[in-house]
């Protein structure tokens, strides 16, 4: 077998801590970046002592030089509360970080693949949202550091492969949750568990009618290790995610059935440019990676309450 030499930036965050281990797990070797603005020692602890795992503190608006084979750029703050929190910072992020990794690959005529989001979709007039769709995104707003810095990151991919011949892949990640989500970053299924657990209301915003999807972090990661295996002349982007929709009432009333909780529903109003669907079409994914999730929201939810029923003790 052909063992890697493997730079995940953002390594020790929610996904890029899955990540490692899956890549560790299959052999390689594998560099963790990471500056711990959004990402946690804790997430990673349990792989120092593999001889096969590096972790280096450092932030990707930085030029860095490495000799690997591939590279994971998933460095970002990606839940509102953290991205919000300093705008300027996640976009120079978004769009540094791209720059400094592309730059990186071309170098090394290494593979680099780019953590997209859903929300480069915005608030979609388009449902379910293909590749094809190009969203419909407010420039300023509130969460258009994010947004916009994902869709220019995106822009920056393109343009290093076509004219710089580099071997790019770019993935549209959709909702995803499970362990290692932190317990503050204000996303739903983490609000909902924490606050189920502790016995709080449960917060929903707008009526409870707005919908999502939810994929379990380890769906995901699978489809990023296929997705860096295609061949060079597959870019990209491919939406992963679940195809699966339910309303947030849905989510809290699930939430509080696996947790045994005796939190009350309460309704707040719907935060500015928050989309009211989101939900992908997979069937490039399918086609070209022949990948679909297979963990139900069931099953991941035990799995992620359990995991912060330890943490929060």
């Amino acid at each position: 077998m052909n063992h890697k030499k493997i730079l995940v930036t953002g390594g020790a965050g929610f996904i890029g801590s899955h990540l490692c281990e899956r890549l560790l797990n299959e052999g390689n070797e594998v560099l963790c970046l990471d500056n711990y603005f959004t990402g946690s020692k804790d997430n990673i602890v349990h792989l120092l002592d593999n001889p096969y795992f590096e972790l280096i503190r450092h932030d990707v608006v930085h030029p860095f030089h490495v000799d690997v084979d591939e590279i994971y750029n998933l460095a970002c703050p990606a839940s509102p509360v953290h991205y919000q929190y300093n705008a300027i910072k996640t976009i120079k992020t978004s769009v540094m970080g791209a720059i400094n990794m592309l730059g990186l690959a071309k170098r090394l005529k290494a593979k680099v693949l780019q953590a997209s989001t859903s929300e480069v979709y915005g608030d979609p007039h388009v449902h379910p949202q293909p590749e094809s769709y190009w969203g419909n995104v407010n420039p300023i707003g509130i969460r258009s550091c994010y947004d916009e810095g994902k869709r220019c990151a995106e822009t920056l991919f393109m343009d290093y492969y076509r004219q710089n011949g580099v071997r790019i892949k770019i993935v549209r990640i959709f909702n995803t949750y499970g362990p290692r989500m932190n317990p503050e970053d204000g996303r739903v299924v983490s609000n909902f568990i924490v606050q189920a657990l502790k016995g709080e209301d449960i917060t929903i915003y707008g009526d409870g009618t707005q919908t999502r999807s939810f994929q379990y972090v380890d769906d995901m990661v699978e489809a990023m290790v296929r997705m860096m295996a295609t061949d060079d002349s597959f870019t990209g982007p491919v939406n992963t995610g679940n195809p699966g929709e339910f309303t947030m009432l849905e989510l809290a009333n699930l939430v509080l059935d696996l947790t045994g909780s005796k939190s009350k529903l309460i309704f707040m109003p719907l935060p500015s440019d928050d989309p009211r669907q989101r939900r992908p079409d997979i069937t490039l994914a399918k086609e070209k990676l022949n990948w679909e999730p297979k963990i139900q929201l069931r099953d991941g939810l035990v799995k992620t309450i359990e995991y912060f029923d330890k943490i929060l003790k």
